[in-house]
């Protein structure tokens, strides 16, 4: 189990809890200011981002081995990191720049937001600060800092290429979409992923999760932020080892809505509905292709992140009511979500 006294700088909001980047130094007075944000960061955040080397028995007792990085999160050695860095994985370890080496256990994985946390046996590690992506504009500088090669980090430098963007992922046989990751142009290499990706003051505002490649954007990256909904995810890794998600049966998008409407309801847009699944708890409560979601026990709904967002743990087997838009009329319903199986 985690000490707990650190639980209130995952779940916080803050971004002001663990170590702050230091002032430039003499040295540093030489360099441009750009040049001072960057090394300011690095030298901030490299201690705290670990070499992360996993491997899985294979066939005929073989290892397969690989690897990636990860950001230490808690002194007492947590460490989070990109989920499919462990994918398949049973055994690893963590090394950081400046020698030190342990082993490591799994703590928790979620595919399903590609975030992972495992815990180093060392203790009195230097643990990152924790931002807010969801204060990020476009245009932004941002550092990304990993350890692919162990021994000796890697810093590139950037800046927020676009936010909003989607992430598909993969859990058995369910898929979802990360919403709200991070594009950057930070260079990023296949070895950065669990890394950390931090704002000019040296707080960690995402975990770098993929590297875009030609065809889709030459040269962008992708990282998973860090906000309220991904806060709640890490502590439950840490203290359950999983993350428990309600499942409704429905898929949608953002979609305007008539004037009439938006001026009864008070909003422009709601959450379309394009799917449901059949026999899922949206179809046994008679929501159907082409609705309009308003909103969700009162919560509004303009995209489906805002309808993942409460469909948390706490929402399994509790009612819920949901107001739609339906042929002209605002029609309501009472939906009583279960537990996602993602075997």
């Amino acid at each position: 189990m985690p000490d707990l006294k650190y639980l209130d700088a995952i779940l916080g909001d803050d971004g002001q809890s663990g170590p702050v980047a230091t002032d430039p130094t003499a040295d540093a007075e030489a360099l441009d200011a750009y040049s001072q944000v960057i090394t300011r960061v690095a030298d901030a955040l490299i201690p705290s981002v670990a070499n992360l080397r996993v491997s899985r028995t294979a066939w005929r007792g073989q290892f397969a081995e690989g690897g990636g990085s990860g950001v230490v999160i808690t002194p007492d050695g947590f460490i989070l990191t990109s989920a499919h860095v462990l994918a398949g994985t049973d055994r690893g370890s963590a090394s950081f720049v400046d020698g030190r080496e342990f082993a490591i256990d799994i703590v928790g994985s979620d595919p399903l937001s590609d975030l992972a946390v495992v815990r180093a046996s060392g203790t009195e590690l230097q643990a990152a600060t924790l931002g807010d992506a969801s204060r990020l504009r476009v245009g932004q500088l941002v550092v990304a800092i990993g350890n692919p090669l162990g021994f000796a980090g890697s810093v590139t430098a950037g800046v927020v290429s676009a936010l909003g963007r989607s992430l598909p992922t993969r859990a058995g046989s369910v898929t979802r979409v990360v919403e709200n990751v991070i594009q950057t142009d930070a260079a990023l290499h296949p070895g950065n992923s669990g890394g950390a990706l931090a704002d000019a003051s040296g707080r960690v505002i995402g975990i770098n999760t993929a590297v875009v490649g030609p065809g889709i954007g030459q040269g962008l990256g992708l990282a998973v932020p860090i906000n309220a909904t991904t806060r709640r995810i890490v502590a439950a890794l840490m203290t359950e080892g999983r993350f428990r998600r309600a499942y409704l049966g429905l898929a949608g998008g953002p979609r305007p809505l008539p004037p009439r409407v938006a001026r009864e309801v008070g909003r422009e847009r709601g959450l379309e509905v394009v799917q449901v699944v059949e026999g899922s708890p949206a179809a046994q409560a008679g929501v159907r292709p082409e609705d309009i979601i308003l909103d969700v026990d009162g919560q509004a709904m303009d995209a489906m992140d805002d309808l993942q967002r409460l469909m948390v743990s706490e929402a399994i087997g509790r009612r819920v009511t949901v107001h739609l838009y339906r042929g002209g009329d605002v029609v309501t319903v009472d939906v009583t979500p279960i537990e996602l199986d993602t075997n």
